[in-house]
C-alpha cells in the first residue's frame, strides 16, 4: 500500500499566541511539536505497512523548521517526507491548506490511502482532512476508530467477486459505530481509539538524520496562486477577544476567635441576599 499522511506542526498548547492585526497564529520563537492527534494517523499507517507492505510518505506545510516534524515521523517508522514551504503559503486557512496539500499529493504516484488526524489542536476545526478528500474527489470516512480489513486485488483473486481495492472501517457516530467499505484510494480521518502511538526508535532516529527532506513550492508544483496564503483564504479572523473573569468573591479569613461571629454573620447575610436561606 502506498500511504500518505498529512501532518501539522503545532505550538505546545500552553504557548499558543495570536497576531491581533492579521488574525494568524504567531509561530516564531514558539516551541512546536507534531499535532498530537496526527500521531494516531502515523501509527495506523505504520501498522498497515507492517501487515500489507508498502510505503508511507508524510507531508506537511510550514516553515523550513517544520522538517523536524517530518523527521520525527520517519524516526517512528515512516519512509519519506515532503515539506511545502514558501512565503506563498503563509497565512493559509483550512481551505487554502487543503488545496495546497491536495495538489502536492497529486504529484505522489499511485496513492492508495491518505490518513489524517481528526483535527489539529491549534485550530480545532477538523476541516483539512475532508478538504483534501474533496479536492482529490476521494471517498471519505471521518472519526474512524478501527480498520477492520483491507481487500487488495492480486493475480489470484477472482475478479468476479472483487472489482476494486477496498478498505473496511468502523467510524464513531453519535449513537455508536457504523461500518463502511470504501473503494481505494480513500481518505480516513482517525480518532484516538484507533491505535496507541509508538515512540521513535534509536535506529529510526539514526535513519531520519540521513533522510533529505525535499521542499516543494510554486516552482515545483502547478498551483493556482490565487488559492494560496492569506490572500487566497476565504475565511479570516476579524476580531480577537480576550476572556474576562466575570465572577468575583469575598474571602473571610478567620484567624482569631473574635472574628468568628463577624464572619458567620457576613456569611448568613450573603445567603439571605441570594435567597439561599
Amino acid at each position: 500500500m502506498n500511504i500518505v499522511i498529512p501532518i501539522k506542526q503545532v505550538p505546545e498548547t500552553s504557548n499558543v499566541k495570536m497576531d491581533e492585526e492579521t488574525g494568524t497564529m504567531k509561530r516564531d520563537g514558539v516551541e512546536s511539536i507534531i499535532n498530537p492527534l496526527d500521531l494516531y494517523a502515523i501509527e495506523t499507517g505504520i501498522q498497515l505497512k507492517e501487515e500489507y507492505g508498502g510505503k508511507i510518505t508524510v507531508i506537511t506545510m510550514g516553515p523550513p523548521s517544520a522538517d523536524k516534524a517530518l523527521k520525527e515521523a520517519i524516526a517512528m517508522g515512516c519512509d519519506d517526507g515532503i515539506l511545502l514551504s514558501g512565503r506563498e503559503f503563509a497565512g493559509s486557512d483550512t481551505w487554502a491548506t487543503s488545496y495546497a496539500l491536495a495538489e502536492a499529493i497529486k504529484e505522489i504516484e499511485d496513492v492508495d490511502l491518505i490518513l489524517a488526524g481528526e483535527r489539529a489542536t491549534d485550530g480545532d476545526t477538523g476541516q483539512v482532512g475532508p478538504g483534501i478528500a474533496s479536492w482529490l474527489d476521494l471517498t471519505l470516512s471521518t472519526y474512524t476508530s478501527k480498520v477492520v480489513d483491507v481487500n487488495l486485488i492480486d493475480e489470484e483473486v477472482d475478479y468476479t467477486t472483487v472489482k476494486q481495492d477496498s478498505i473496511i472501517v468502523e467510524r464513531m457516530v453519535e449513537d455508536g459505530y457504523e461500518k463502511l467499505e470504501l473503494p481505494l484510494p480513500a481518505l480516513l480521518t482517525v480518532v484516538k481509539e484507533i491505535s496507541f502511538p509508538r515512540l521513535p526508535t534509536l535506529r529510526g532516529k539514526q535513519r531520519s538524520r540521513k533522510v533529505e527532506i525535499p521542499q516543494w513550492n510554486l516552482e515545483n508544483l502547478d498551483m493556482n496562486k490565487e488559492f494560496l496564503g492569506l490572500q487566497g483564504s476565504p475565511t479570516r479572523v476579524v476580531n480577537i477577544d480576550h476572556p474576562k473573569v466575570t465572577r468575583g468573591g469575598t474571602i473571610l479569613d478567620v484567624r482569631e476567635d473574635g472574628n468568628v461571629e463577624e464572619a458567620v454573620s457576613q456569611l448568613i447575610d450573603y445567603l439571605k441576599a441570594k435567597e439561599l436561606v
